[in-house]
């Protein structure tokens, strides 16, 4: 048997999940791993290198590292005045390619496909760059805008660490 499959036939024993005859999830497993795919996209649709650090931490590269601290820098950014939209073009495709890259690497991390946890990254992104602007407007204007930056990043930094440790 392939080392992959040993090792998501230990996984999946321990968390009580189905394998299929190829070593592959089957049922329930495949949508846990396209709903964490969905979820750690949202947070890339608040902040891009938040998720990244996250999974990269995660998985114990010392890549996840170097974009904790770009991570830090982006919550400085982010609560400058001219920052530019997370809904322009280029705020968009770079949420949205990091939410492919989280979606994919937390799908096979837990034995999905990695094509539809990109999708589901990628979705999950969008998403959440909009939902995002929606509540930062409306927080800003109940509490201020730095409050509002520091409330998202706080909301984005526990989000990636709840959806890591799943």
């Amino acid at each position: 048997m392939h080392v992959l499959a040993l090792f998501r036939a230990g996984v999946a024993t321990r968390q009580g999940l189905r394998l299929g005859r190829g070593g592959e999830l089957v049922g329930s497993a495949r949508v846990s791993a396209l709903l964490l795919a969905l979820c750690i996209g949202f947070v890339s649709g608040l902040r891009t290198f938040t998720p990244l650090a996250a999974v990269l931490l995660a998985r114990g590269s010392v890549w996840g590292i170097v974009l904790s601290i770009a991570a830090v820098g982006e919550y400085v950014a982010d609560a400058l005045p001219n920052t530019p939209s997370r809904t322009r073009a280029m705020g968009l495709s770079v949420r949205v390619a990091s939410g492919a890259f989280v979606g994919w690497t937390i799908a096979t991390m837990h034995g999905g496909s990695g094509i539809l946890g990109a999708l589901g990254g990628i979705a999950g992104a969008v998403i959440g760059a909009y939902a995002g602007l929606a509540g930062r407007l409306a927080a800003s204007a109940r509490l201020g805008a730095y409050p509002a930056a520091i409330g998202e990043d706080l909301v984005a930094i526990g989000l990636a660490a709840f959806i890591v440790t799943r």
